[in-house]
């Protein structure tokens, strides 16, 4: 099952709107994005990677039946005799794990028991295999043992038709194991969001290549397809073109048929050469949002034969940071998952700066005994940054003046899921 596509206005900011705070844009996205990739059953042992497209139910409760969580022997604590230490007579048998004791424990009566056993009628209580004091048909041990002790219930960690894992979710390895303990055999999920990414540029090259002194290399589309599969997306690399409408043209329509979204970087803004945003103006509704930010302003959106565009800036670390604050939960949203939201730290920093009103800022910075460094420039073409960092700094909108041990928030390059 195909979900519908997105609405042809869905970016549209409303009229008179001039610089769009960073939170505001977010928002808008969120409130115009729903999921895009299609829906198909797999068994649990494969469905590692995919969102869920419904909440998984637990067919069985985990644990099943009451089971041991020691090697040890099992008994009825009310039918203890007097006396301290306590002894009991062993009955005959045992239980282990996969092999059950076939009757009931007999009041007054120890039972051999294994880690990972059923519990027999008649056994509320398992007493440590190294606390008894063990002869051949009877055990010796200290009083003051608790009703219950070292047994798990049935269902203490789940019951049967408990919700496990909510819809949108991406299952991770330890989610496959969670569904599988509770009887969880198939799972409904979406296929992977695709996601094309396009270079643009006369003065762009692939790296490896031969390059004047007026050619640079492409960095864009490598940290873009890299990053989408970090994510867990599926990339399709559009390659690169030179800056001309039909070849523009050409790449976004191979990038609608072949992807559910599609990332470009640079041409972005207004100017002779900005060839997406002309392109996009001219075909696909384009709209331009001016964000009030530092790196990149110029964020363009468009949809073009309904597949989503979002058009980066051509910085490198620009393109970097838009796409881990706009197009990472813009694209999470599209796969199925839930709107993310990054989880910060506040730290003390470990540096100074008079930062002006108007933009929300967000710096190159690591983390060294404590404190929070940042990188040495804010020019958007240091790509150096990008890898000398752990993450990055969040400083709003407001005029601010930091000194070392002011709190700052920080979010690891993990909070984006890298």
């Amino acid at each position: 099952m195909k979900p519908p596509p997105l609405k042809d206005d869905c970016f549209a900011m409303p009229p008179g709107v001039e610089w769009t705070p960073v939170a505001v844009a977010l928002q808008r996205l969120r409130d115009g994005l729903h999921a895009v990739t299609a829906l198909e059953t797999l068994p649990v042992e494969q469905a590692g990677g995919r969102v869920l497209a419904e909440d998984a139910i637990a067919v069985r409760s985990n644990p099943p039946y009451a089971n041991s969580a020691v090697d040890g022997y099992g008994f009825a604590l009310d039918s203890l005799p007097a006396g301290d230490p306590a002894e009991l007579p062993l009955a005959k048998g045992r239980s282990a794990a996969g092999e059950p004791f076939d009757g009931a424990v007999p009041a007054g009566h120890a039972l051999r028991i294994l880690t990972g056993a059923r519990v027999p009628e008649g056994v509320d209580t398992v007493i440590l295999e190294e606390d008894c004091s063990i002869e051949p048909n009877r055990i010796a041990f200290r009083a003051g043992l608790r009703k219950g002790a070292n047994i798990r219930k049935i269902g203490e960690d789940v019951l049967a038709g408990d919700p496990v894992l909510p819809k949108g979710r991406m299952l991770q390895p330890q989610d496959v194991a969670l569904l599988c303990s509770v009887g969880i055999g198939t799972v409904s999920v979406r296929k992977p969001l695709r996601v094309a990414v396009l270079s643009t540029g006369n003065e762009v090259v692939a790296a490896g290549n031969p390059a004047t002194d007026a050619q640079i290399y492409d960095a864009n589309r490598p940290l873009l397809l890299e990053t989408i599969r970090k994510w867990g997306f599926e990339p399709v690399d559009l390659g690169h073109v030179m800056d001309e409408p039909e070849l523009v043209c050409a790449a976004l329509e191979r990038g609608a048929a072949s992807a559910d979204a599609i990332l470009t970087s640079g041409g972005a803004s207004a100017g002779d050469e900005d060839h997406i945003a002309n392109v996009l103006t001219e075909h696909a509704n384009l709209q331009t949002w001016r964000i009030a930010l530092k790196p990149g302003r110029p964020l363009a959106l468009a949809n073009w034969k309904g597949v989503p565009v979002f058009g980066l800036p051509g910085n490198p670390v620009a393109a970097f940071v838009c796409t881990l604050i706009f197009a990472r939960p813009a694209l999470m949203v599209l796969s199925g998952q839930d709107w993310a939201e990054p989880q910060g730290f506040d730290l003390p920093a470990g540096f100074s700066k008079n930062k002006k009103p108007g933009r929300r800022e967000y710096q190159r910075a690591r983390v060294r005994d404590g404190k929070v460094e940042t990188f040495h420039s804010e020019g958007s073409g240091r790509i150096s940054g990008l890898s000398w960092a752990d993450g990055l700094i969040d400083l709003d909108e407001a005029a601010r003046t930091i000194t070392p041990g002011d709190l700052v928030r920080f979010y690891p390059y993990g909070a984006f899921g890298l």
